[in-house]
């Protein structure tokens, strides 16, 4: 069955999608934007409450062609799917060269206490994040080392942003995610639940090496990540149990805050999965 061409850009379903770049809309919409094929696809898939998390797909007819698994996917599980043009496209997406498929989504982020009960293994939690990009990009390396949930503080950045959502190229559809909890509260639940808090800062005390070495990273870890311009409060490193740093062993400054992550997150996986195996890695 076809659908219906959106020939202008004031269409009010067209309004309604655009309105989701501002952050005070999607909270009160409940609502965010998941563009291009591979977030579709894993919005699709994913089921919140029984419901899907994908409500409406915007997709051109040379998208719809080319991506004819996702639309045909979407149609499947009962999302409505307008075919629009290319201005239309443009008017919804917040990238400056859409891929043809523009997605609205309900919120999918989990209550705190759900990822409590769980009993974790691997969290990273994001504090005092305030670049959309990294925190996407973060929550992507989380996923990929295996981590069982992320968790933003009420200081970080908003999880939905549309730079975070395509910073994390699907992975926010991929594991709980607890946003706006006080980091007081994020340490003291994780503690009481046998799990041990680290902070990632240049300026540790204990080294990354070190740590393996002493077969310390083998448990229940939590990782706090802060802002990448001048790190964590001291406030904060007081909260955990040891403020460990990646060694540089070359001349490099520092490393940004995406690639510390996913160097502390793969440490630890390595050292919780010492006897397991793990599926190759792909770049993109």
């Amino acid at each position: 069955m076809g659908t219906p061409e959106l020939i202008s850009p004031r269409s009010p379903r067209v309004a309604a999608a655009r309105r989701l770049a501002r952050r005070n809309f999607r909270g009160k919409e409940r609502r965010f934007i998941a563009e291009g094929p591979q977030a579709v696809r894993e919005a699709v898939r994913h089921r919140a409450g029984g419901e899907p998390t994908l409500t409406e797909l915007f997709t051109t007819a040379d998208a719809a062609e080319r991506y004819a698994d996702v639309v045909e996917a979407a149609r499947a599980a009962g999302v409505r799917v307008h075919t629009a043009s290319a201005e239309v496209l443009a008017e919804v997406s917040q990238t400056v060269t859409p891929q043809g498929l523009v997605g609205v989504c309900r919120f999918l982020d989990s209550p705190f206490e759900e990822i409590l009960a769980a009993r974790p293994r691997l969290v990273a939690v994001l504090s005092h994040v305030r670049d959309p990009g990294n925190a996407g990009t973060v929550l992507r390396c989380a996923d990929a080392a295996g981590a069982d949930a992320v968790v933003l503080t009420d200081a970080s950045v908003d999880l939905y942003n549309p730079k975070s959502v395509r910073a994390s190229v699907g992975s926010l559809f991929h594991l709980p995610v607890a946003v706006g909890v006080p980091v007081e509260d994020v340490v003291s639940g994780l503690r009481e639940a046998g799990v041990r808090i680290l902070a990632a800062d240049g300026a540790g005390e204990r080294d990354l090496d070190s740590e393996l070495d002493a077969g310390t990273m083998g448990g229940p870890t939590a990782w706090v990540f802060g802002n990448e311009a001048w790190g964590l409060p001291e406030e904060t490193r007081a909260l955990t149990d040891a403020v460990v740093r990646v060694p540089i062993h070359g001349r490099a400054e520092s490393l940004n805050l995406a690639t510390a992550a996913a160097v502390c997150l793969y440490a630890s996986a390595r050292a919780q999965r010492a006897s397991g195996g793990c599926r190759s890695v792909t770049f993109g």
